[in-house]
């Protein structure tokens, strides 16, 4: 019995190398216009977060009659840091705290679009929420 050597269509090697290249360019091409979308999303994390610390700290505020300078006694526990093998991008602080007023702000420890400026957000008693520092 012969074997016949029928040949199956198919893409060669080199054909398969190039629509890969050719995919690569496209995608070097497409990432500077994509960046600051990825920047807009990971900025939600900050936003989500010092709305958290706002309610907390308005709770504490109708329990106390004052505002708290520590994350710890309004019942907030920072996520771990990416840098520290965590999910976090943002380290979230209080800046001040007082009878009638506080500030947070939630600072980027990942420059994400490679400027050298990190990301920065705050929020007042007020929900006044606003980006200090563009990524």
């Amino acid at each position: 019995m012969l074997k016949s050597k029928k040949r199956i269509p198919a893409f060669s090697l080199t054909e398969l190398l190039i629509v890969l290249v050719i995919i690569g360019i496209l995608v070097l091409l497409a990432l500077p216009n994509l960046m600051p979308l990825i920047s807009k999303a990971k900025s939600t994390e900050a936003q989500l977060q010092l709305e958290h610390i706002h309610t907390l700290e308005k709770s504490h505020f109708y329990m106390y009659s004052k505002y708290s300078n520590d994350l710890d006694e309004i019942g907030f526990e920072q996520e771990k840091l990416v840098t520290e093998d965590g999910r976090a991008n943002y380290l979230i602080e209080i800046v001040e705290a007082g009878v009638t007023t506080f500030r947070a702000k939630a600072t980027a420890i990942v420059d994400f679009d490679g400027d050298g400026t990190f990301n920065v957000w705050e929020i007042d008693q007020d929900k006044n929420l606003k980006e200090v520092t563009k990524d």
